[in-house]
């Protein structure tokens, strides 16, 4: 069975942001287009649709690391603040930017609370695993050895 582990995370979070945007129908907040994604960023980002992104990869870093809370997520979205001569040092991402996507992700049934954070629900590892299995397939298409990784088709 293919899972979130054997494919590209590039590819995986393409295809999940597209399924939030036009299936799943998760609206980004009205300040979404002026927000930085944390205090290491200079500006907002460039893209229209990156709030998708952030939810796509959100909730595979929920899949491959959790359960976790909002906190260990944006240290995960975090990176280094360029401080002109000084060195740099790591800086987390915007905990708001993770809260309200987790939220999102509740009310989709993809992310369920639990005592020791967030973790992704079975219909969430349902949706992550059939996007992987499409995404092997489509892979295998290009490079014929990977049809071993498929398994029985579905």
């Amino acid at each position: 069975m293919t899972t979130v582990y054997d494919v590209p995370p590039t590819l995986l979070i393409e295809k999940v942001a597209k399924y939030l945007k036009d299936e799943a129908k998760i609206e980004p907040p009205e300040w979404a287009p002026f927000a930085k994604t944390g205090v290491h960023t200079k500006n907002s980002p460039v893209q229209p649709d990156w709030w998708f992104t952030r939810s796509a990869a959100v909730l595979r870093k929920v899949y491959i690391l959790g359960p976790m809370g909002p906190s260990r997520l944006s240290a995960e979205f975090g990176g280094r603040r360029d401080d002109g001569s000084a060195p740099y040092h790591p800086r987390k991402g915007s905990r708001s930017i993770i809260r309200l996507c987790l939220t999102q992700l509740e009310q989709l049934g993809l992310v369920a609370k639990t005592k020791q954070g967030r973790v992704v629900s079975p219909q969430g590892r349902k949706l992550l695993d059939n996007v992987s299995f499409e995404i092997m397939k489509e892979m295998a298409k290009t490079n014929p050895e990977l049809t071993k990784y498929l398994g029985k088709t579905r």
